[in-house]
């Protein structure tokens, strides 16, 4: 018989569970190395989002200085934040989202005195053109190549002979039909 001058804390079954126990966990941490590293390269889909109101430096340019409320409305469309606690002040704001780009932020002011346009504060806004652009990811395709044909290669392919068309029977003398409502009795 052996003889061990230290006693075994793991001897025990208690003690046997314990050690499986944090082997196992040593083996999660390794394995939360790896699933993160999986999940950097790996990429869900996420869906755009977008929030508010489109405002441009074109619809800007048409806002003329003292124009009713209706008016500023017409052309801005609803304001996002109608607060009741700041009657005079429309907030107008812009966010847009999208998986692979900066997300997009605006944010105009319109400020009234009484129920007329009295200043508007916005941030650098877009053109349509700049903001329609800026919707779809620039595409780069290689230019497509002209569909060109030589002679001979047409050669080989002979247009279609044109089939007569048949003449349609006429069905002559009286045709009858099915009645639509039934007979009454």
């Amino acid at each position: 018989m052996t003889y061990f001058p230290f006693r075994c804390r793991f001897a025990t079954p208690a003690g046997l569970v314990f050690a499986a126990l944090a082997l196992g966990l040593g083996g999660c941490s390794s394995l939360d190395r790896a699933s993160a590293k999986v999940a950097a390269v790996v990429n869900p889909y996420s869906i755009e989002i977008v929030q508010g109101n489109v405002v441009t430096r074109e619809q800007l340019a048409a806002l003329p200085k003292g124009a009713p409320r209706a008016q500023v409305q017409a052309i801005l469309g609803t304001p996002l934040l109608m607060s009741p606690f700041h009657a005079q002040r429309w907030d107008y704001a812009f966010t847009i989202k999208r998986q692979g780009m900066a997300p997009q932020s605006r944010h105009v002011t319109v400020v009234f005195n009484g129920d007329r346009l009295e200043s508007v504060e916005a941030d650098t806004l877009p053109s349509e053109a700049d903001f329609v652009g800026s919707l779809r990811p620039p595409v780069s395709l290689p230019p497509a190549k002209p569909l060109e044909a030589s002679p001979e290669t047409l050669a080989k392919y002979p247009a279609p002979t044109p089939v007569p068309a048949r003449p349609v029977p006429v069905a002559t003398g009286a045709v009858s039909y099915p009645p639509l409502e039934p007979a009454a009795k």
